[in-house]
């Protein structure tokens, strides 16, 4: 049997965005976040992180700070009772990034790959699953990958009608998500 999921988009959903963040000491959550997803947790949904780090693909922090960090807040999770199931991230750039990491990839949002690559892992089913984002790019990402529920966050963004028309609902934060979802 295939499980469900909600993909959350980490920078502007989880923590507040401050651009480029990769140490535990910038890392600040954004509220409700812990609230919310021990509700989606306690509902059956596996919580699934999908995020686009290009930071590491300019060469502003490494690979391995990034694993540090998220380590960190799957702890954090962890400690209010809620399961990270995984943690995807994209270190490439198509044209701002260290030649290694200098790629127009798959798994970089708006395409899919680190959501395919986690329903694979997790056996999920995307016509049962959520995406949270802050960004058109997630739900375009989820749009491709099948996913059926697109929730875009505000989270301090200023979205345009155009940007709300590609989600299924728009909600301040993701502690708004659940009471909107019942």
């Amino acid at each position: 049997m295939k499980s469900k999921a909600v993909f959350l988009d980490r920078d502007g959903v989880i923590n507040h965005d401050h651009a480029y963040v990769h140490a535990i000491e910038e890392f600040e959550f954004i509220d409700g976040v812990f609230e919310a997803c021990k509700y989606f947790s306690d509902e059956g949904f596996k919580i699934v992180v999908v995020t686009n780090q290009s930071g590491i693909g300019r060469g502003y922090y490494d690979e391995t700070q990034f694993q540090k960090l998220s380590d960190w807040m799957c702890q954090q999770f962890s400690s209010h009772g809620i399961n990270i199931s995984g943690v995807y991230f994209c270190p490439h750039h198509p044209k701002k990034a260290l030649p290694q990491y200098l790629l127009d990839c798959d798994c970089r949002k708006p395409k899919p790959g680190m959501i395919l690559q986690a329903i694979e892992e997790h056996n999920i089913d995307p016509e049962q699953s959520i995406m949270v984002g802050d960004k058109v790019s997630d739900m375009q990402a989820a749009e491709a990958a099948g996913v059926t529920t697109k929730i875009l966050v505000c989270s301090g963004q200023v979205l345009s009608d155009e940007d709300k028309s590609h989600a299924d609902l728009v909600c301040g934060s993701l502690a708004e998500v659940p009471e909107k979802l019942v």
